[in-house]
C-alpha cells in the first residue's frame, strides 16, 4: 500500500491517495490538478475525514470525471456536505452544495469498509472539532483530519464544536496512534 500526500492550496488542507495493486482511494477532496495524477489506476471511493470546504471543495468536479465513485461519511458529513453554512464554505467565497448526495454510503462508528484485498478501513467516530469528524484506520496508519493535528491545539470555537468531545477524541486517537502513523488534516506551517 503506498499513501500520498497533496497539500492543498486553501488552507494546507491535505488530501491523500492511497493505492494499492493498481486501485486507488482518497482521502478528503481538495485540489484535483494535484490529485489526479497521483491516483493509480482506478479511483475506487472517497473517504471523508469531515466535510468543511477546505476539505471538500474539489468533491463536486471529482464526482464529474468518476461517475461511479462513492464518498464515505456518516449523517453529520452528509448533513455538512448539503449545507454550505454548516461547511463554511459560505464564508469563504463561493458556496459548495454537495451535487450526489445519493453518491454517499453512511458509515457507522467502528464499521468496516473494505478498500482493496485484503485491506480494510475501519470508521471511528472522532467528533469535537466538528460532529461530522471520522478518523480512519488502516493498518499502521491513522487519517484524523482536524480531529488530531499533531502539535496543534484542536480547534473548537467554531459553531457546532465541542471542546469537551474534542478532548474525548483526541484521548482516543492517541491511543489508537500507538504504533501507528497520523496522517492528519493539515500540513504544517513553513516557518
Amino acid at each position: 500500500m503506498i499513501i500520498r500526500q497533496i497539500v492543498n492550496t486553501v488552507f494546507r488542507s491535505c488530501s491523500y491517495v492511497i493505492s494499492h495493486e493498481g486501485c486507488s482511494w482518497l482521502v478528503d477532496c481538495g485540489d484535483l490538478d494535484q490529485i489526479l495524477p497521483l491516483v493509480d489506476g482506478d479511483l475506487q471511493g472517497v473517504l471523508l475525514t469531515h466535510a468543511h470546504f477546505d476539505h471538500i471543495y474539489g468533491l463536486n468536479s471529482l464526482m464529474i470525471l468518476y461517475p461511479g465513485l462513492s464518498v464515505y461519511t456518516n449523517q453529520a458529513g452528509l448533513d455538512t456536505l448539503l449545507n454550505d453554512k454548516l461547511n463554511f464554505s459560505r464564508y469563504y467565497g463561493e458556496p459548495i452544495i454537495f451535487n450526489e448526495p445519493d453518491r454517499v454510503k453512511l458509515v457507522e462508528d467502528r464499521e468496516w469498509v473494505e478498500l482493496f484485498d485484503g485491506i480494510r478501513a475501519q470508521v471511528v467516530f472522532t467528533p469535537g472539532h466538528s460532529p461530522c469528524c471520522v478518523t480512519w484506520i488502516i493498518d499502521d496508519v491513522l487519517f484524523t483530519g482536524d480531529s488530531f493535528i499533531p502539535g496543534v491545539k484542536t480547534v473548537t470555537n467554531i459553531p457546532h464544536s465541542n471542546k469537551d468531545l474534542a478532548a474525548d477524541s483526541e484521548a482516543l486517537i492517541r491511543e489508537l496512534a500507538e504504533h501507528r502513523t497520523i496522517y492528519s488534516g493539515h500540513a504544517p506551517e513553513i516557518q
